[in-house]
């Protein structure tokens, strides 16, 4: 194994992030708990990891005097979101250690080399994506396959929280969204007949090893994921031995060195089916933070530093809720008021178990992600029925 990047007081050792939202905040408290400093680079000046972290260097992604202090400053430097430009990263990969590295973000950026890789990975994995065309052309609307409708027409670059992404019924469907996608390359996915989403988080160090967290159930809202339940309620034994022998198959596959998230589909049927992949920490891991030994966060800062990767072992039930700029408003999500207040946050942490994180962004906005709120209890219909109340004083529909 290579030397490790141990935190020191003098020089202090500084960790690089790509980007400045809340997944990069996170990430600054888990990497300065452990004596790191933190440099982030980020175009915008108040950001959520800027707030907190020892350095903001104001720089687009591609600004090379911007990426010149990052790798000079850092022993190492790591993403927090996937859509960092790739060649950013491959330079960063010259001059500091990078993780992920270029290559394994680039095939994560794009949803065709993502398939493929899946599909390459299958013999090992044991799981296979939806069946799936690219749709370039118009040409390649008139040649879709009677089976892969009804589908989902996804942009192949960019899509994130259900951004970028249609419902198709028809050619015709497909025609007109392709068209409202300006002709941008896109990639139809058969509509499944799904049970129910699992995440699967997993983590591979510099020397090969891995560690997988429990499996994860998801529900979503609108696209963007509303909450996340560990363990899931839904999730068989041999679902989630499934799922996980999967996640490494493929982190493995990919040479991976950091945190990476796989989404899986799980059918009525009971047939496990890979969707996507996040090269970061993920929302979906976010519980982890209080319930489990090592977070995500401080298992990224291990990976990237070198450094043996932590236990996964989960203490407590935990339910997760992302919390939108919606509950600033009166009547949440329905509510047509245009002044935004303050939710009863003392009320919400009353209740048993609750552990409150906001983002410091102080612009409450309809849809966006402004925080979370995690449940943990002794049993997970302790850690619901509190979720259930929380919902209630936010005014969040159920």
């Amino acid at each position: 194994m290579s030397e490790s990047f141990l935190p020191t007081a003098n020089p202090s050792a500084w960790l690089g992030v790509m980007g400045g939202g809340q997944l990069g905040r996170m990430f600054a408290h888990a990497a300065q708990a452990m004596g790191y400093k933190v440099a982030v680079l980020e175009p915008s000046q108040d950001c959520p990891a800027g707030q907190v972290a020892e350095r903001l260097i104001k720089a687009s992604y591609l600004d090379a005097n911007g990426l010149a202090e990052l790798a000079q400053a850092c022993v190492a430097v790591t993403t927090e979101f996937e859509n960092v430009p790739a060649d950013s990263m491959a330079w960063l990969g010259e001059r500091s250690f990078v993780a992920p590295s270029a290559s394994c973000v680039s095939i994560a950026q794009d949803r065709i080399a993502e398939k493929r890789f899946f599909v390459e990975c299958a013999p090992s994995s044991g799981v296979m994506p939806a069946p799936h065309k690219t749709i370039a052309s118009h040409a390649d609307i008139d040649a879709i396959d009677d089976e892969l409708l009804p589908g989902i027409l996804k942009t192949v670059r960019m899509g994130y929280d259900g951004k970028g992404q249609v419902r198709v019924r028809t050619r015709e469907d497909v025609r007109a969204a392709f068209d409202a996608m300006q002709g941008v390359t896109c990639l139809l996915e058969k509509m499944l007949p799904l049970a129910y989403e699992v995440s699967v988080l997993t983590a591979r160090g510099h020397d090969g090893a891995s560690v997988v967290y429990p499996i994860a159930e998801n529900v979503h809202r609108d696209g963007i994921l509303f909450t996340t339940t560990v363990p899931g309620p839904n999730v068989s034994e041999a679902c989630a031995k499934q799922a996980q022998d999967a996640a490494r198959a493929i982190v493995a596959q990919l040479g991976y060195v950091g945190v990476l998230c796989i989404e899986f589909f799980v059918l009525q049927d009971g047939t496990l089916v890979v969707n996507e992949m996040a090269p970061r920490p993920h929302n979906s891991g976010h519980y982890t933070i209080d319930a489990c030994v090592t977070s995500q966060f401080a298992q990224q800062v291990r990976a990237m530093a070198r450094l043996p990767l932590g236990d996964v072992r989960q203490h407590s039930p935990a339910v997760m809720l992302n919390i939108l700029g919606d509950v600033w408003f009166e009547g949440g999500s329905e509510g047509d008021a245009t002044a935004a207040r303050e939710p009863a946050w003392d009320r919400v942490l009353a209740l048993p178990g609750a552990n409150l994180h906001l983002y410091g962004k102080d612009d409450p906005r309809r849809a966006r992600k402004m925080g979370h709120l995690t449940f943990v209890a002794p049993t997970l219909e302790e850690a619901q029925a509190g979720l259930r109340q929380a919902c209630a004083i936010l005014g969040i529909p159920e």
